[in-house]
């Protein structure tokens, strides 16, 4: 029995741009170029003879053997343990209605993309013709062996109801209708939060359901599992309110809604009501309801791209509204992107049997906490530089939060393992790091320097201690034991700004003016006692020790920190120039900035990108050893290429020969090392051209260290892979000094900060750590 009102199931999965969409520009997006918006990649090599025999013919034989032994080796031997099945049959696309299982192929690939994107699952789409559910179970049931989880998508209400409970009962991998659910999840986080602030309890609000389709009975189920009661409870469909013994339109989901009330209309029902839930279309609900409704109303207007009110007439119609949408052009948009791909991610990991209502509610709540936690720099960048803040117009997160992997996908897992649909369990800290390092290459090339640091905990100083991203970074650095930040500038200020953000773990972290410490004369001393035969007078001394890079700088020199990490608001020039004076580089060493740029499949060290302009061959081959000795505290074995427009004298100039020069002086100081150059970069990084056209060549292996002719060259190179080529990039690392110091990226991000406060800390360990 088809139900007479089938509103659209789910906000979109993207958001939804200020500016409207043109016609030509969105099929040009799907047309040009490779068609649709997906392809499938091999993740192992196919480029020799013995690559093909293993992927094929005849290797491929053994996995299949051993699953033949052991049906599970498949999570194993192929990529089914990543691989979700996102099936349609097309009877209810977006809010475009039964178009059709070809016509909604290019939803369920775009389904495929955030899935990829967010939580890096595999999808394919399967598109089945069947409106029966017989012969549509029938179908999905059997692809059970590909799949290590199914995502029914765009299925009309009420068939989704029974497709989805037949599938669950009969297959032994999660099945998630996510038009349903995860509608429920998003916006059941966003009730927690919006509860909180209006200073309700659940138990007692009564709600308003717009809407008796897919999303709207399971968002009113999930709510209910929230702690709703079901008397407080009144739905209204096309027909109006259900109502017990109401026979027009009614089915058996209705049925289970029917109240004994005598509202017969929406208005009616949203006289005095707490919540409105909407799920259903574009303007059914009026300036005059909102009104109606009781203080603090919160108003969850989900129907798309309109919906049921605007959030600007909702706004003006009442102050105190707590407001969400489906649309990316208000605040808290309930969008389903901040769900699925993180419920599956975590079930995936466990190897679930099943997407449990208890799952459902981990993601729910740690979607909920998550609001109420700082948002980094990173995300308001996201968004044009709009500044969030848990409050009426901050809800949820946004769906642009890469912290959400973080937070629901080990809520999933846990709550699997808990609920015992788990067949694999996780450690939870490890878990968390895994899904870090998924998220972001830098984070797994800093592992083992993560992990050295803390063996002794270091006292690093941070002379912009003011500014909201050195003391964020500055509390994940303590919560992690990485190192003991010293922040300097105005204590009160810096206070209330730690107290602001609610940076719990910087409770009694150390925070010095420079101008009131008892320290100020001595430093001062200190400083002109260095300086006194370059031009610096007392006052002069005074005066730069005032400066926060010139009183850290002094800190270090005289022992009482053990490095010190500036540059984040300042060009790299002023803000090394103190530490060059005051620390000074090691005896006989010259100073060098050396860039890690980490790609797709691994990570490069770019020297000097920051401070030698032009530097000599023998300034050249300096560089060279310690940025290997750098490279040898990633646990890399460092390949050295001295670059030049050259390869082995196929050209002529003077920096061909500056670089061969540079070469032969490395060879001659550490032997050890493997060196080359001068050379191009296709050269030094194919070894199939290297080894049979050089084969004399020190380089066995492609290079992993690349050492620049000058400045320009190497500040151009690892910009353009960073903004061009979509590298990441951890530095600069400053090389030569005598304690351990770092300059940072000017505006760099919380993340940034952590990395090269990491490194600073690990070389302040010890005199063993010459880099």
């Amino acid at each position: 029995m088809a139900s007479d009102f089938t509103p659209p199931q789910n906000p979109p999965s993207s958001p939804v741009p200020k500016k409207k969409i043109r016609r030509e520009d969105a099929l040009a997006y799907h047309s040009s170029g490779r068609k649709g918006k997906i392809e499938v990649v091999p993740t192992k090599p196919c480029a020799t003879a013995r690559d093909l025999a293993l992927a094929y013919s005849p290797g491929v034989a053994e996995p299949c053997l051993e699953i033949e032994k052991d049906p599970d080796a498949s999570y194993l031997y192929t990529a089914r343990g990543n691989l979700v099945a996102v099936v349609s049959n097309g009877t209810a696309v977006l809010g475009l209605g039964n178009i059709g299982p070809a016509a909604g192929k290019p939803v369920m690939e775009g389904k495929g993309v955030l899935f990829k994107k967010f939580a890096d699952v595999d999808v394919f789409d399967i598109n089945v013709d069947a409106l029966e559910i017989d012969k549509f179970c029938t179908v999905v049931k059997a692809l059970e062996p590909t799949f290590g989880g199914v995502n029914l998508e765009d299925i009309k209400a009420p068939e989704c109801f029974v497709i989805e409970a037949r599938l669950k009962k009969e297959m032994q991998i999660p099945v998630f209708h996510d038009d349903q659910h995860g509608t429920a999840i998003i916006s059941g986080a966003a009730l927690l939060n919006a509860l909180e602030i209006a200073g309700k309890k659940i138990g007692d609000v009564r709600v308003v359901v717009s809407g008796a389709g897919a999303s709207a009975i399971a968002c009113t189920k999930f709510y209910l599992a929230l702690g709703v009661k079901r008397e407080n409870v009144l739905m209204v469909d096309t027909k109006g309110v259900i109502y017990r013994g109401r026979t027009e339109g009614m089915n058996e989901w209705k049925a289970e809604f029917a109240a004994e009330t005598k509202c017969r209309t929406l208005a009616d029902a949203l006289k005095g009501a707490d919540v409105m839930l909407g799920c259903s279309t574009k303007g059914m609900v009026t300036q005059e309801m909102v009104k109606s409704m009781a203080k603090d109303p919160i108003v969850f207007a989900l129907a798309n791209p309109d919906p049921e009110i605007d959030y600007p007439e909702a706004k003006a119609a009442r102050e105190d509204v707590i407001m969400a949408t489906g649309r990316s052009d208000f605040p808290n948009q309930v969008n389903n992107v901040l769900g699925f791909p993180y419920i599956f991610r975590g079930a995936l990991d466990v190897r679930a049997k099943a997407i449990t209502e208890e799952m459902k509610m981990a993601a729910a709540k740690a979607l909920a906490e998550l609001a109420k936690q700082d948002v980094p720099d990173s995300v308001s960048r996201a968004y044009a530089g709009e500044k969030f803040r848990f409050g009426r117009d901050y809800i949820i997160p946004k769906p642009l939060d890469p912290r959400v992997l973080l937070w629901v996908a080990p809520a999933v897992a846990q709550a699997a393992i808990d609920g015992g649909v788990a067949r694999v369990k996780l450690d939870m800290d490890e878990y968390r790091d895994r899904l870090r390092k998924l998220q972001s290459r830098s984070h797994q090339v800093m592992g083992s320097i993560f992990t050295k640091a803390k063996k002794k905990l270091a006292r690093i100083v941070f002379p912009e201690g003011h500014h909201p991203k050195i003391q964020q970074a500055a509390e994940i650095l303590r919560e992690e034991a990485i190192c003991e930040p010293v922040l300097l500038g105005p204590v009160e200020a810096i206070r209330r700004s730690i107290a602001d953000q609610r940076l719990d773990d910087l409770d009694g972290v150390t925070i010095i003016d420079p101008m009131d410490s008892p320290e100020f004369s001595r430093y001062v001393a200190r400083y002109w006692e260095l300086r006194q035969r370059r031009g610096i007078t007392v006052e002069e001394a005074r005066r730069r020790i005032r400066t926060r890079n010139y009183f850290g700088a002094v800190m270090l020199e005289l022992g009482e920190v053990d490095g010190l990490v500036t540059g984040l608001t300042s060009g790299y020039a002023d803000a090394v120039r103190p530490s060059l004076e005051v620390v000074r580089t090691r005896a006989g060493k010259r100073a060098a900035g050396v860039y890690i740029v980490v790609t797709k499949h691994d990570f490069k060290f770019f020297a000097d990108c920051t401070v030698n302009i032009d530097p000599d061959a023998d300034e050249l081959a300096e560089i060279a050893i310690t940025t290997s000795d750098l490279a040898r505290y990633f646990e890399v074995t460092p390949r050295v290429a001295m670059l030049s427009y050259s390869t082995f004298g196929s050209a002529g100039g003077g920096s061909p020969q500056k670089m061969r020069d540079a070469a032969a002086l490395v060879r001659q100081r550490r032997p050890d090392l493997e060196v080359e150059g001068e050379i191009q970069v296709a050269i030094a990084t194919n070894g199939d051209v290297r080894v049979p056209e050089f084969p004399f060549s020190t380089l066995k292996e492609d290079a992993n260290v690349f050492v620049f002719p000058n400045l320009d060259s190497a500040n151009i190179a690892y910009q353009l892979l960073e903004n061009v080529g979509g590298a990441e990039v951890i530095g600069p690392v400053l090389l030569g000094m005598h304690k351990p110091v770092n300059c940072l990226q000017m505006g760099c991000s919380v993340q940034s900060i952590v990395n090269l406060a990491a490194i600073t800390a690990l070389r302040a360990q010890g005199d063993q750590f010459l880099f």
